[in-house]
C-alpha cells in the first residue's frame, strides 16, 4: 500500500519561510501532484497542483505567494513559501495521482500548519 509522506509543517512567522515537501513511501508513476488544505468542519481545498509535464494551477488565495514544484527524477513534491499569513493556518494534505498496480489517487496524512502573526 502506497503511503505520501508529509514533512516540513509546524509554526512558522508571517513573512517567514515555510516549506512542505511530499514523497511517496515506494517509487510509483505520478500524474498530476497537488496540496491541498482543510479547516476544521469545512472541506478540504486545492492549494496547487502541478502536473508531470510541469503545468502549475494556484488557488487565487495563494497565488504569486506560493511555489509547487515536483522533480520526477526523485519522486518528490515541494509546496513553499517566503510570505505566509496568518490566514494559511490549516492542515494541509499532499495527493497525487499514481499508478502502483494501478491509477489511484494517494494522500498523505496531513500536516499542520500554523502561521502566526
Amino acid at each position: 500500500q502506497v503511503q505520501l509522506v508529509e514533512s516540513g509543517g509546524g509554526s512558522v512567522q508571517a513573512g517567514g519561510s515555510l516549506r512542505l515537501s511530499c514523497i511517496p513511501s515506494k517509487t510509483i508513476a505520478i500524474n498530476t501532484t497537488a496540496w491541498y488544505h482543510q479547516a476544521p468542519g469545512r472541506q478540504r481545498e486545492l492549494v496547487a497542483s502541478i502536473t508531470s509535464g510541469g503545468d502549475t494551477v494556484y488557488a487565487d488565495a495563494v497565488k504569486g505567494r506560493y511555489t509547487i514544484d515536483r522533480d520526477n527524477a526523485k519522486n518528490t513534491m515541494t509546496l513553499q513559501t517566503d510570505q505566509p499569513k496568518p490566514e494559511d493556518t490549516d492542515v494541509y494534505y499532499c495527493t497525487s495521482h499514481g499508478w502502483d498496480d494501478a491509477w489511484e489517487d494517494y494522500w498523505g496524512q496531513g500536516t499542520q500548519v500554523t502561521v502566526s502573526s
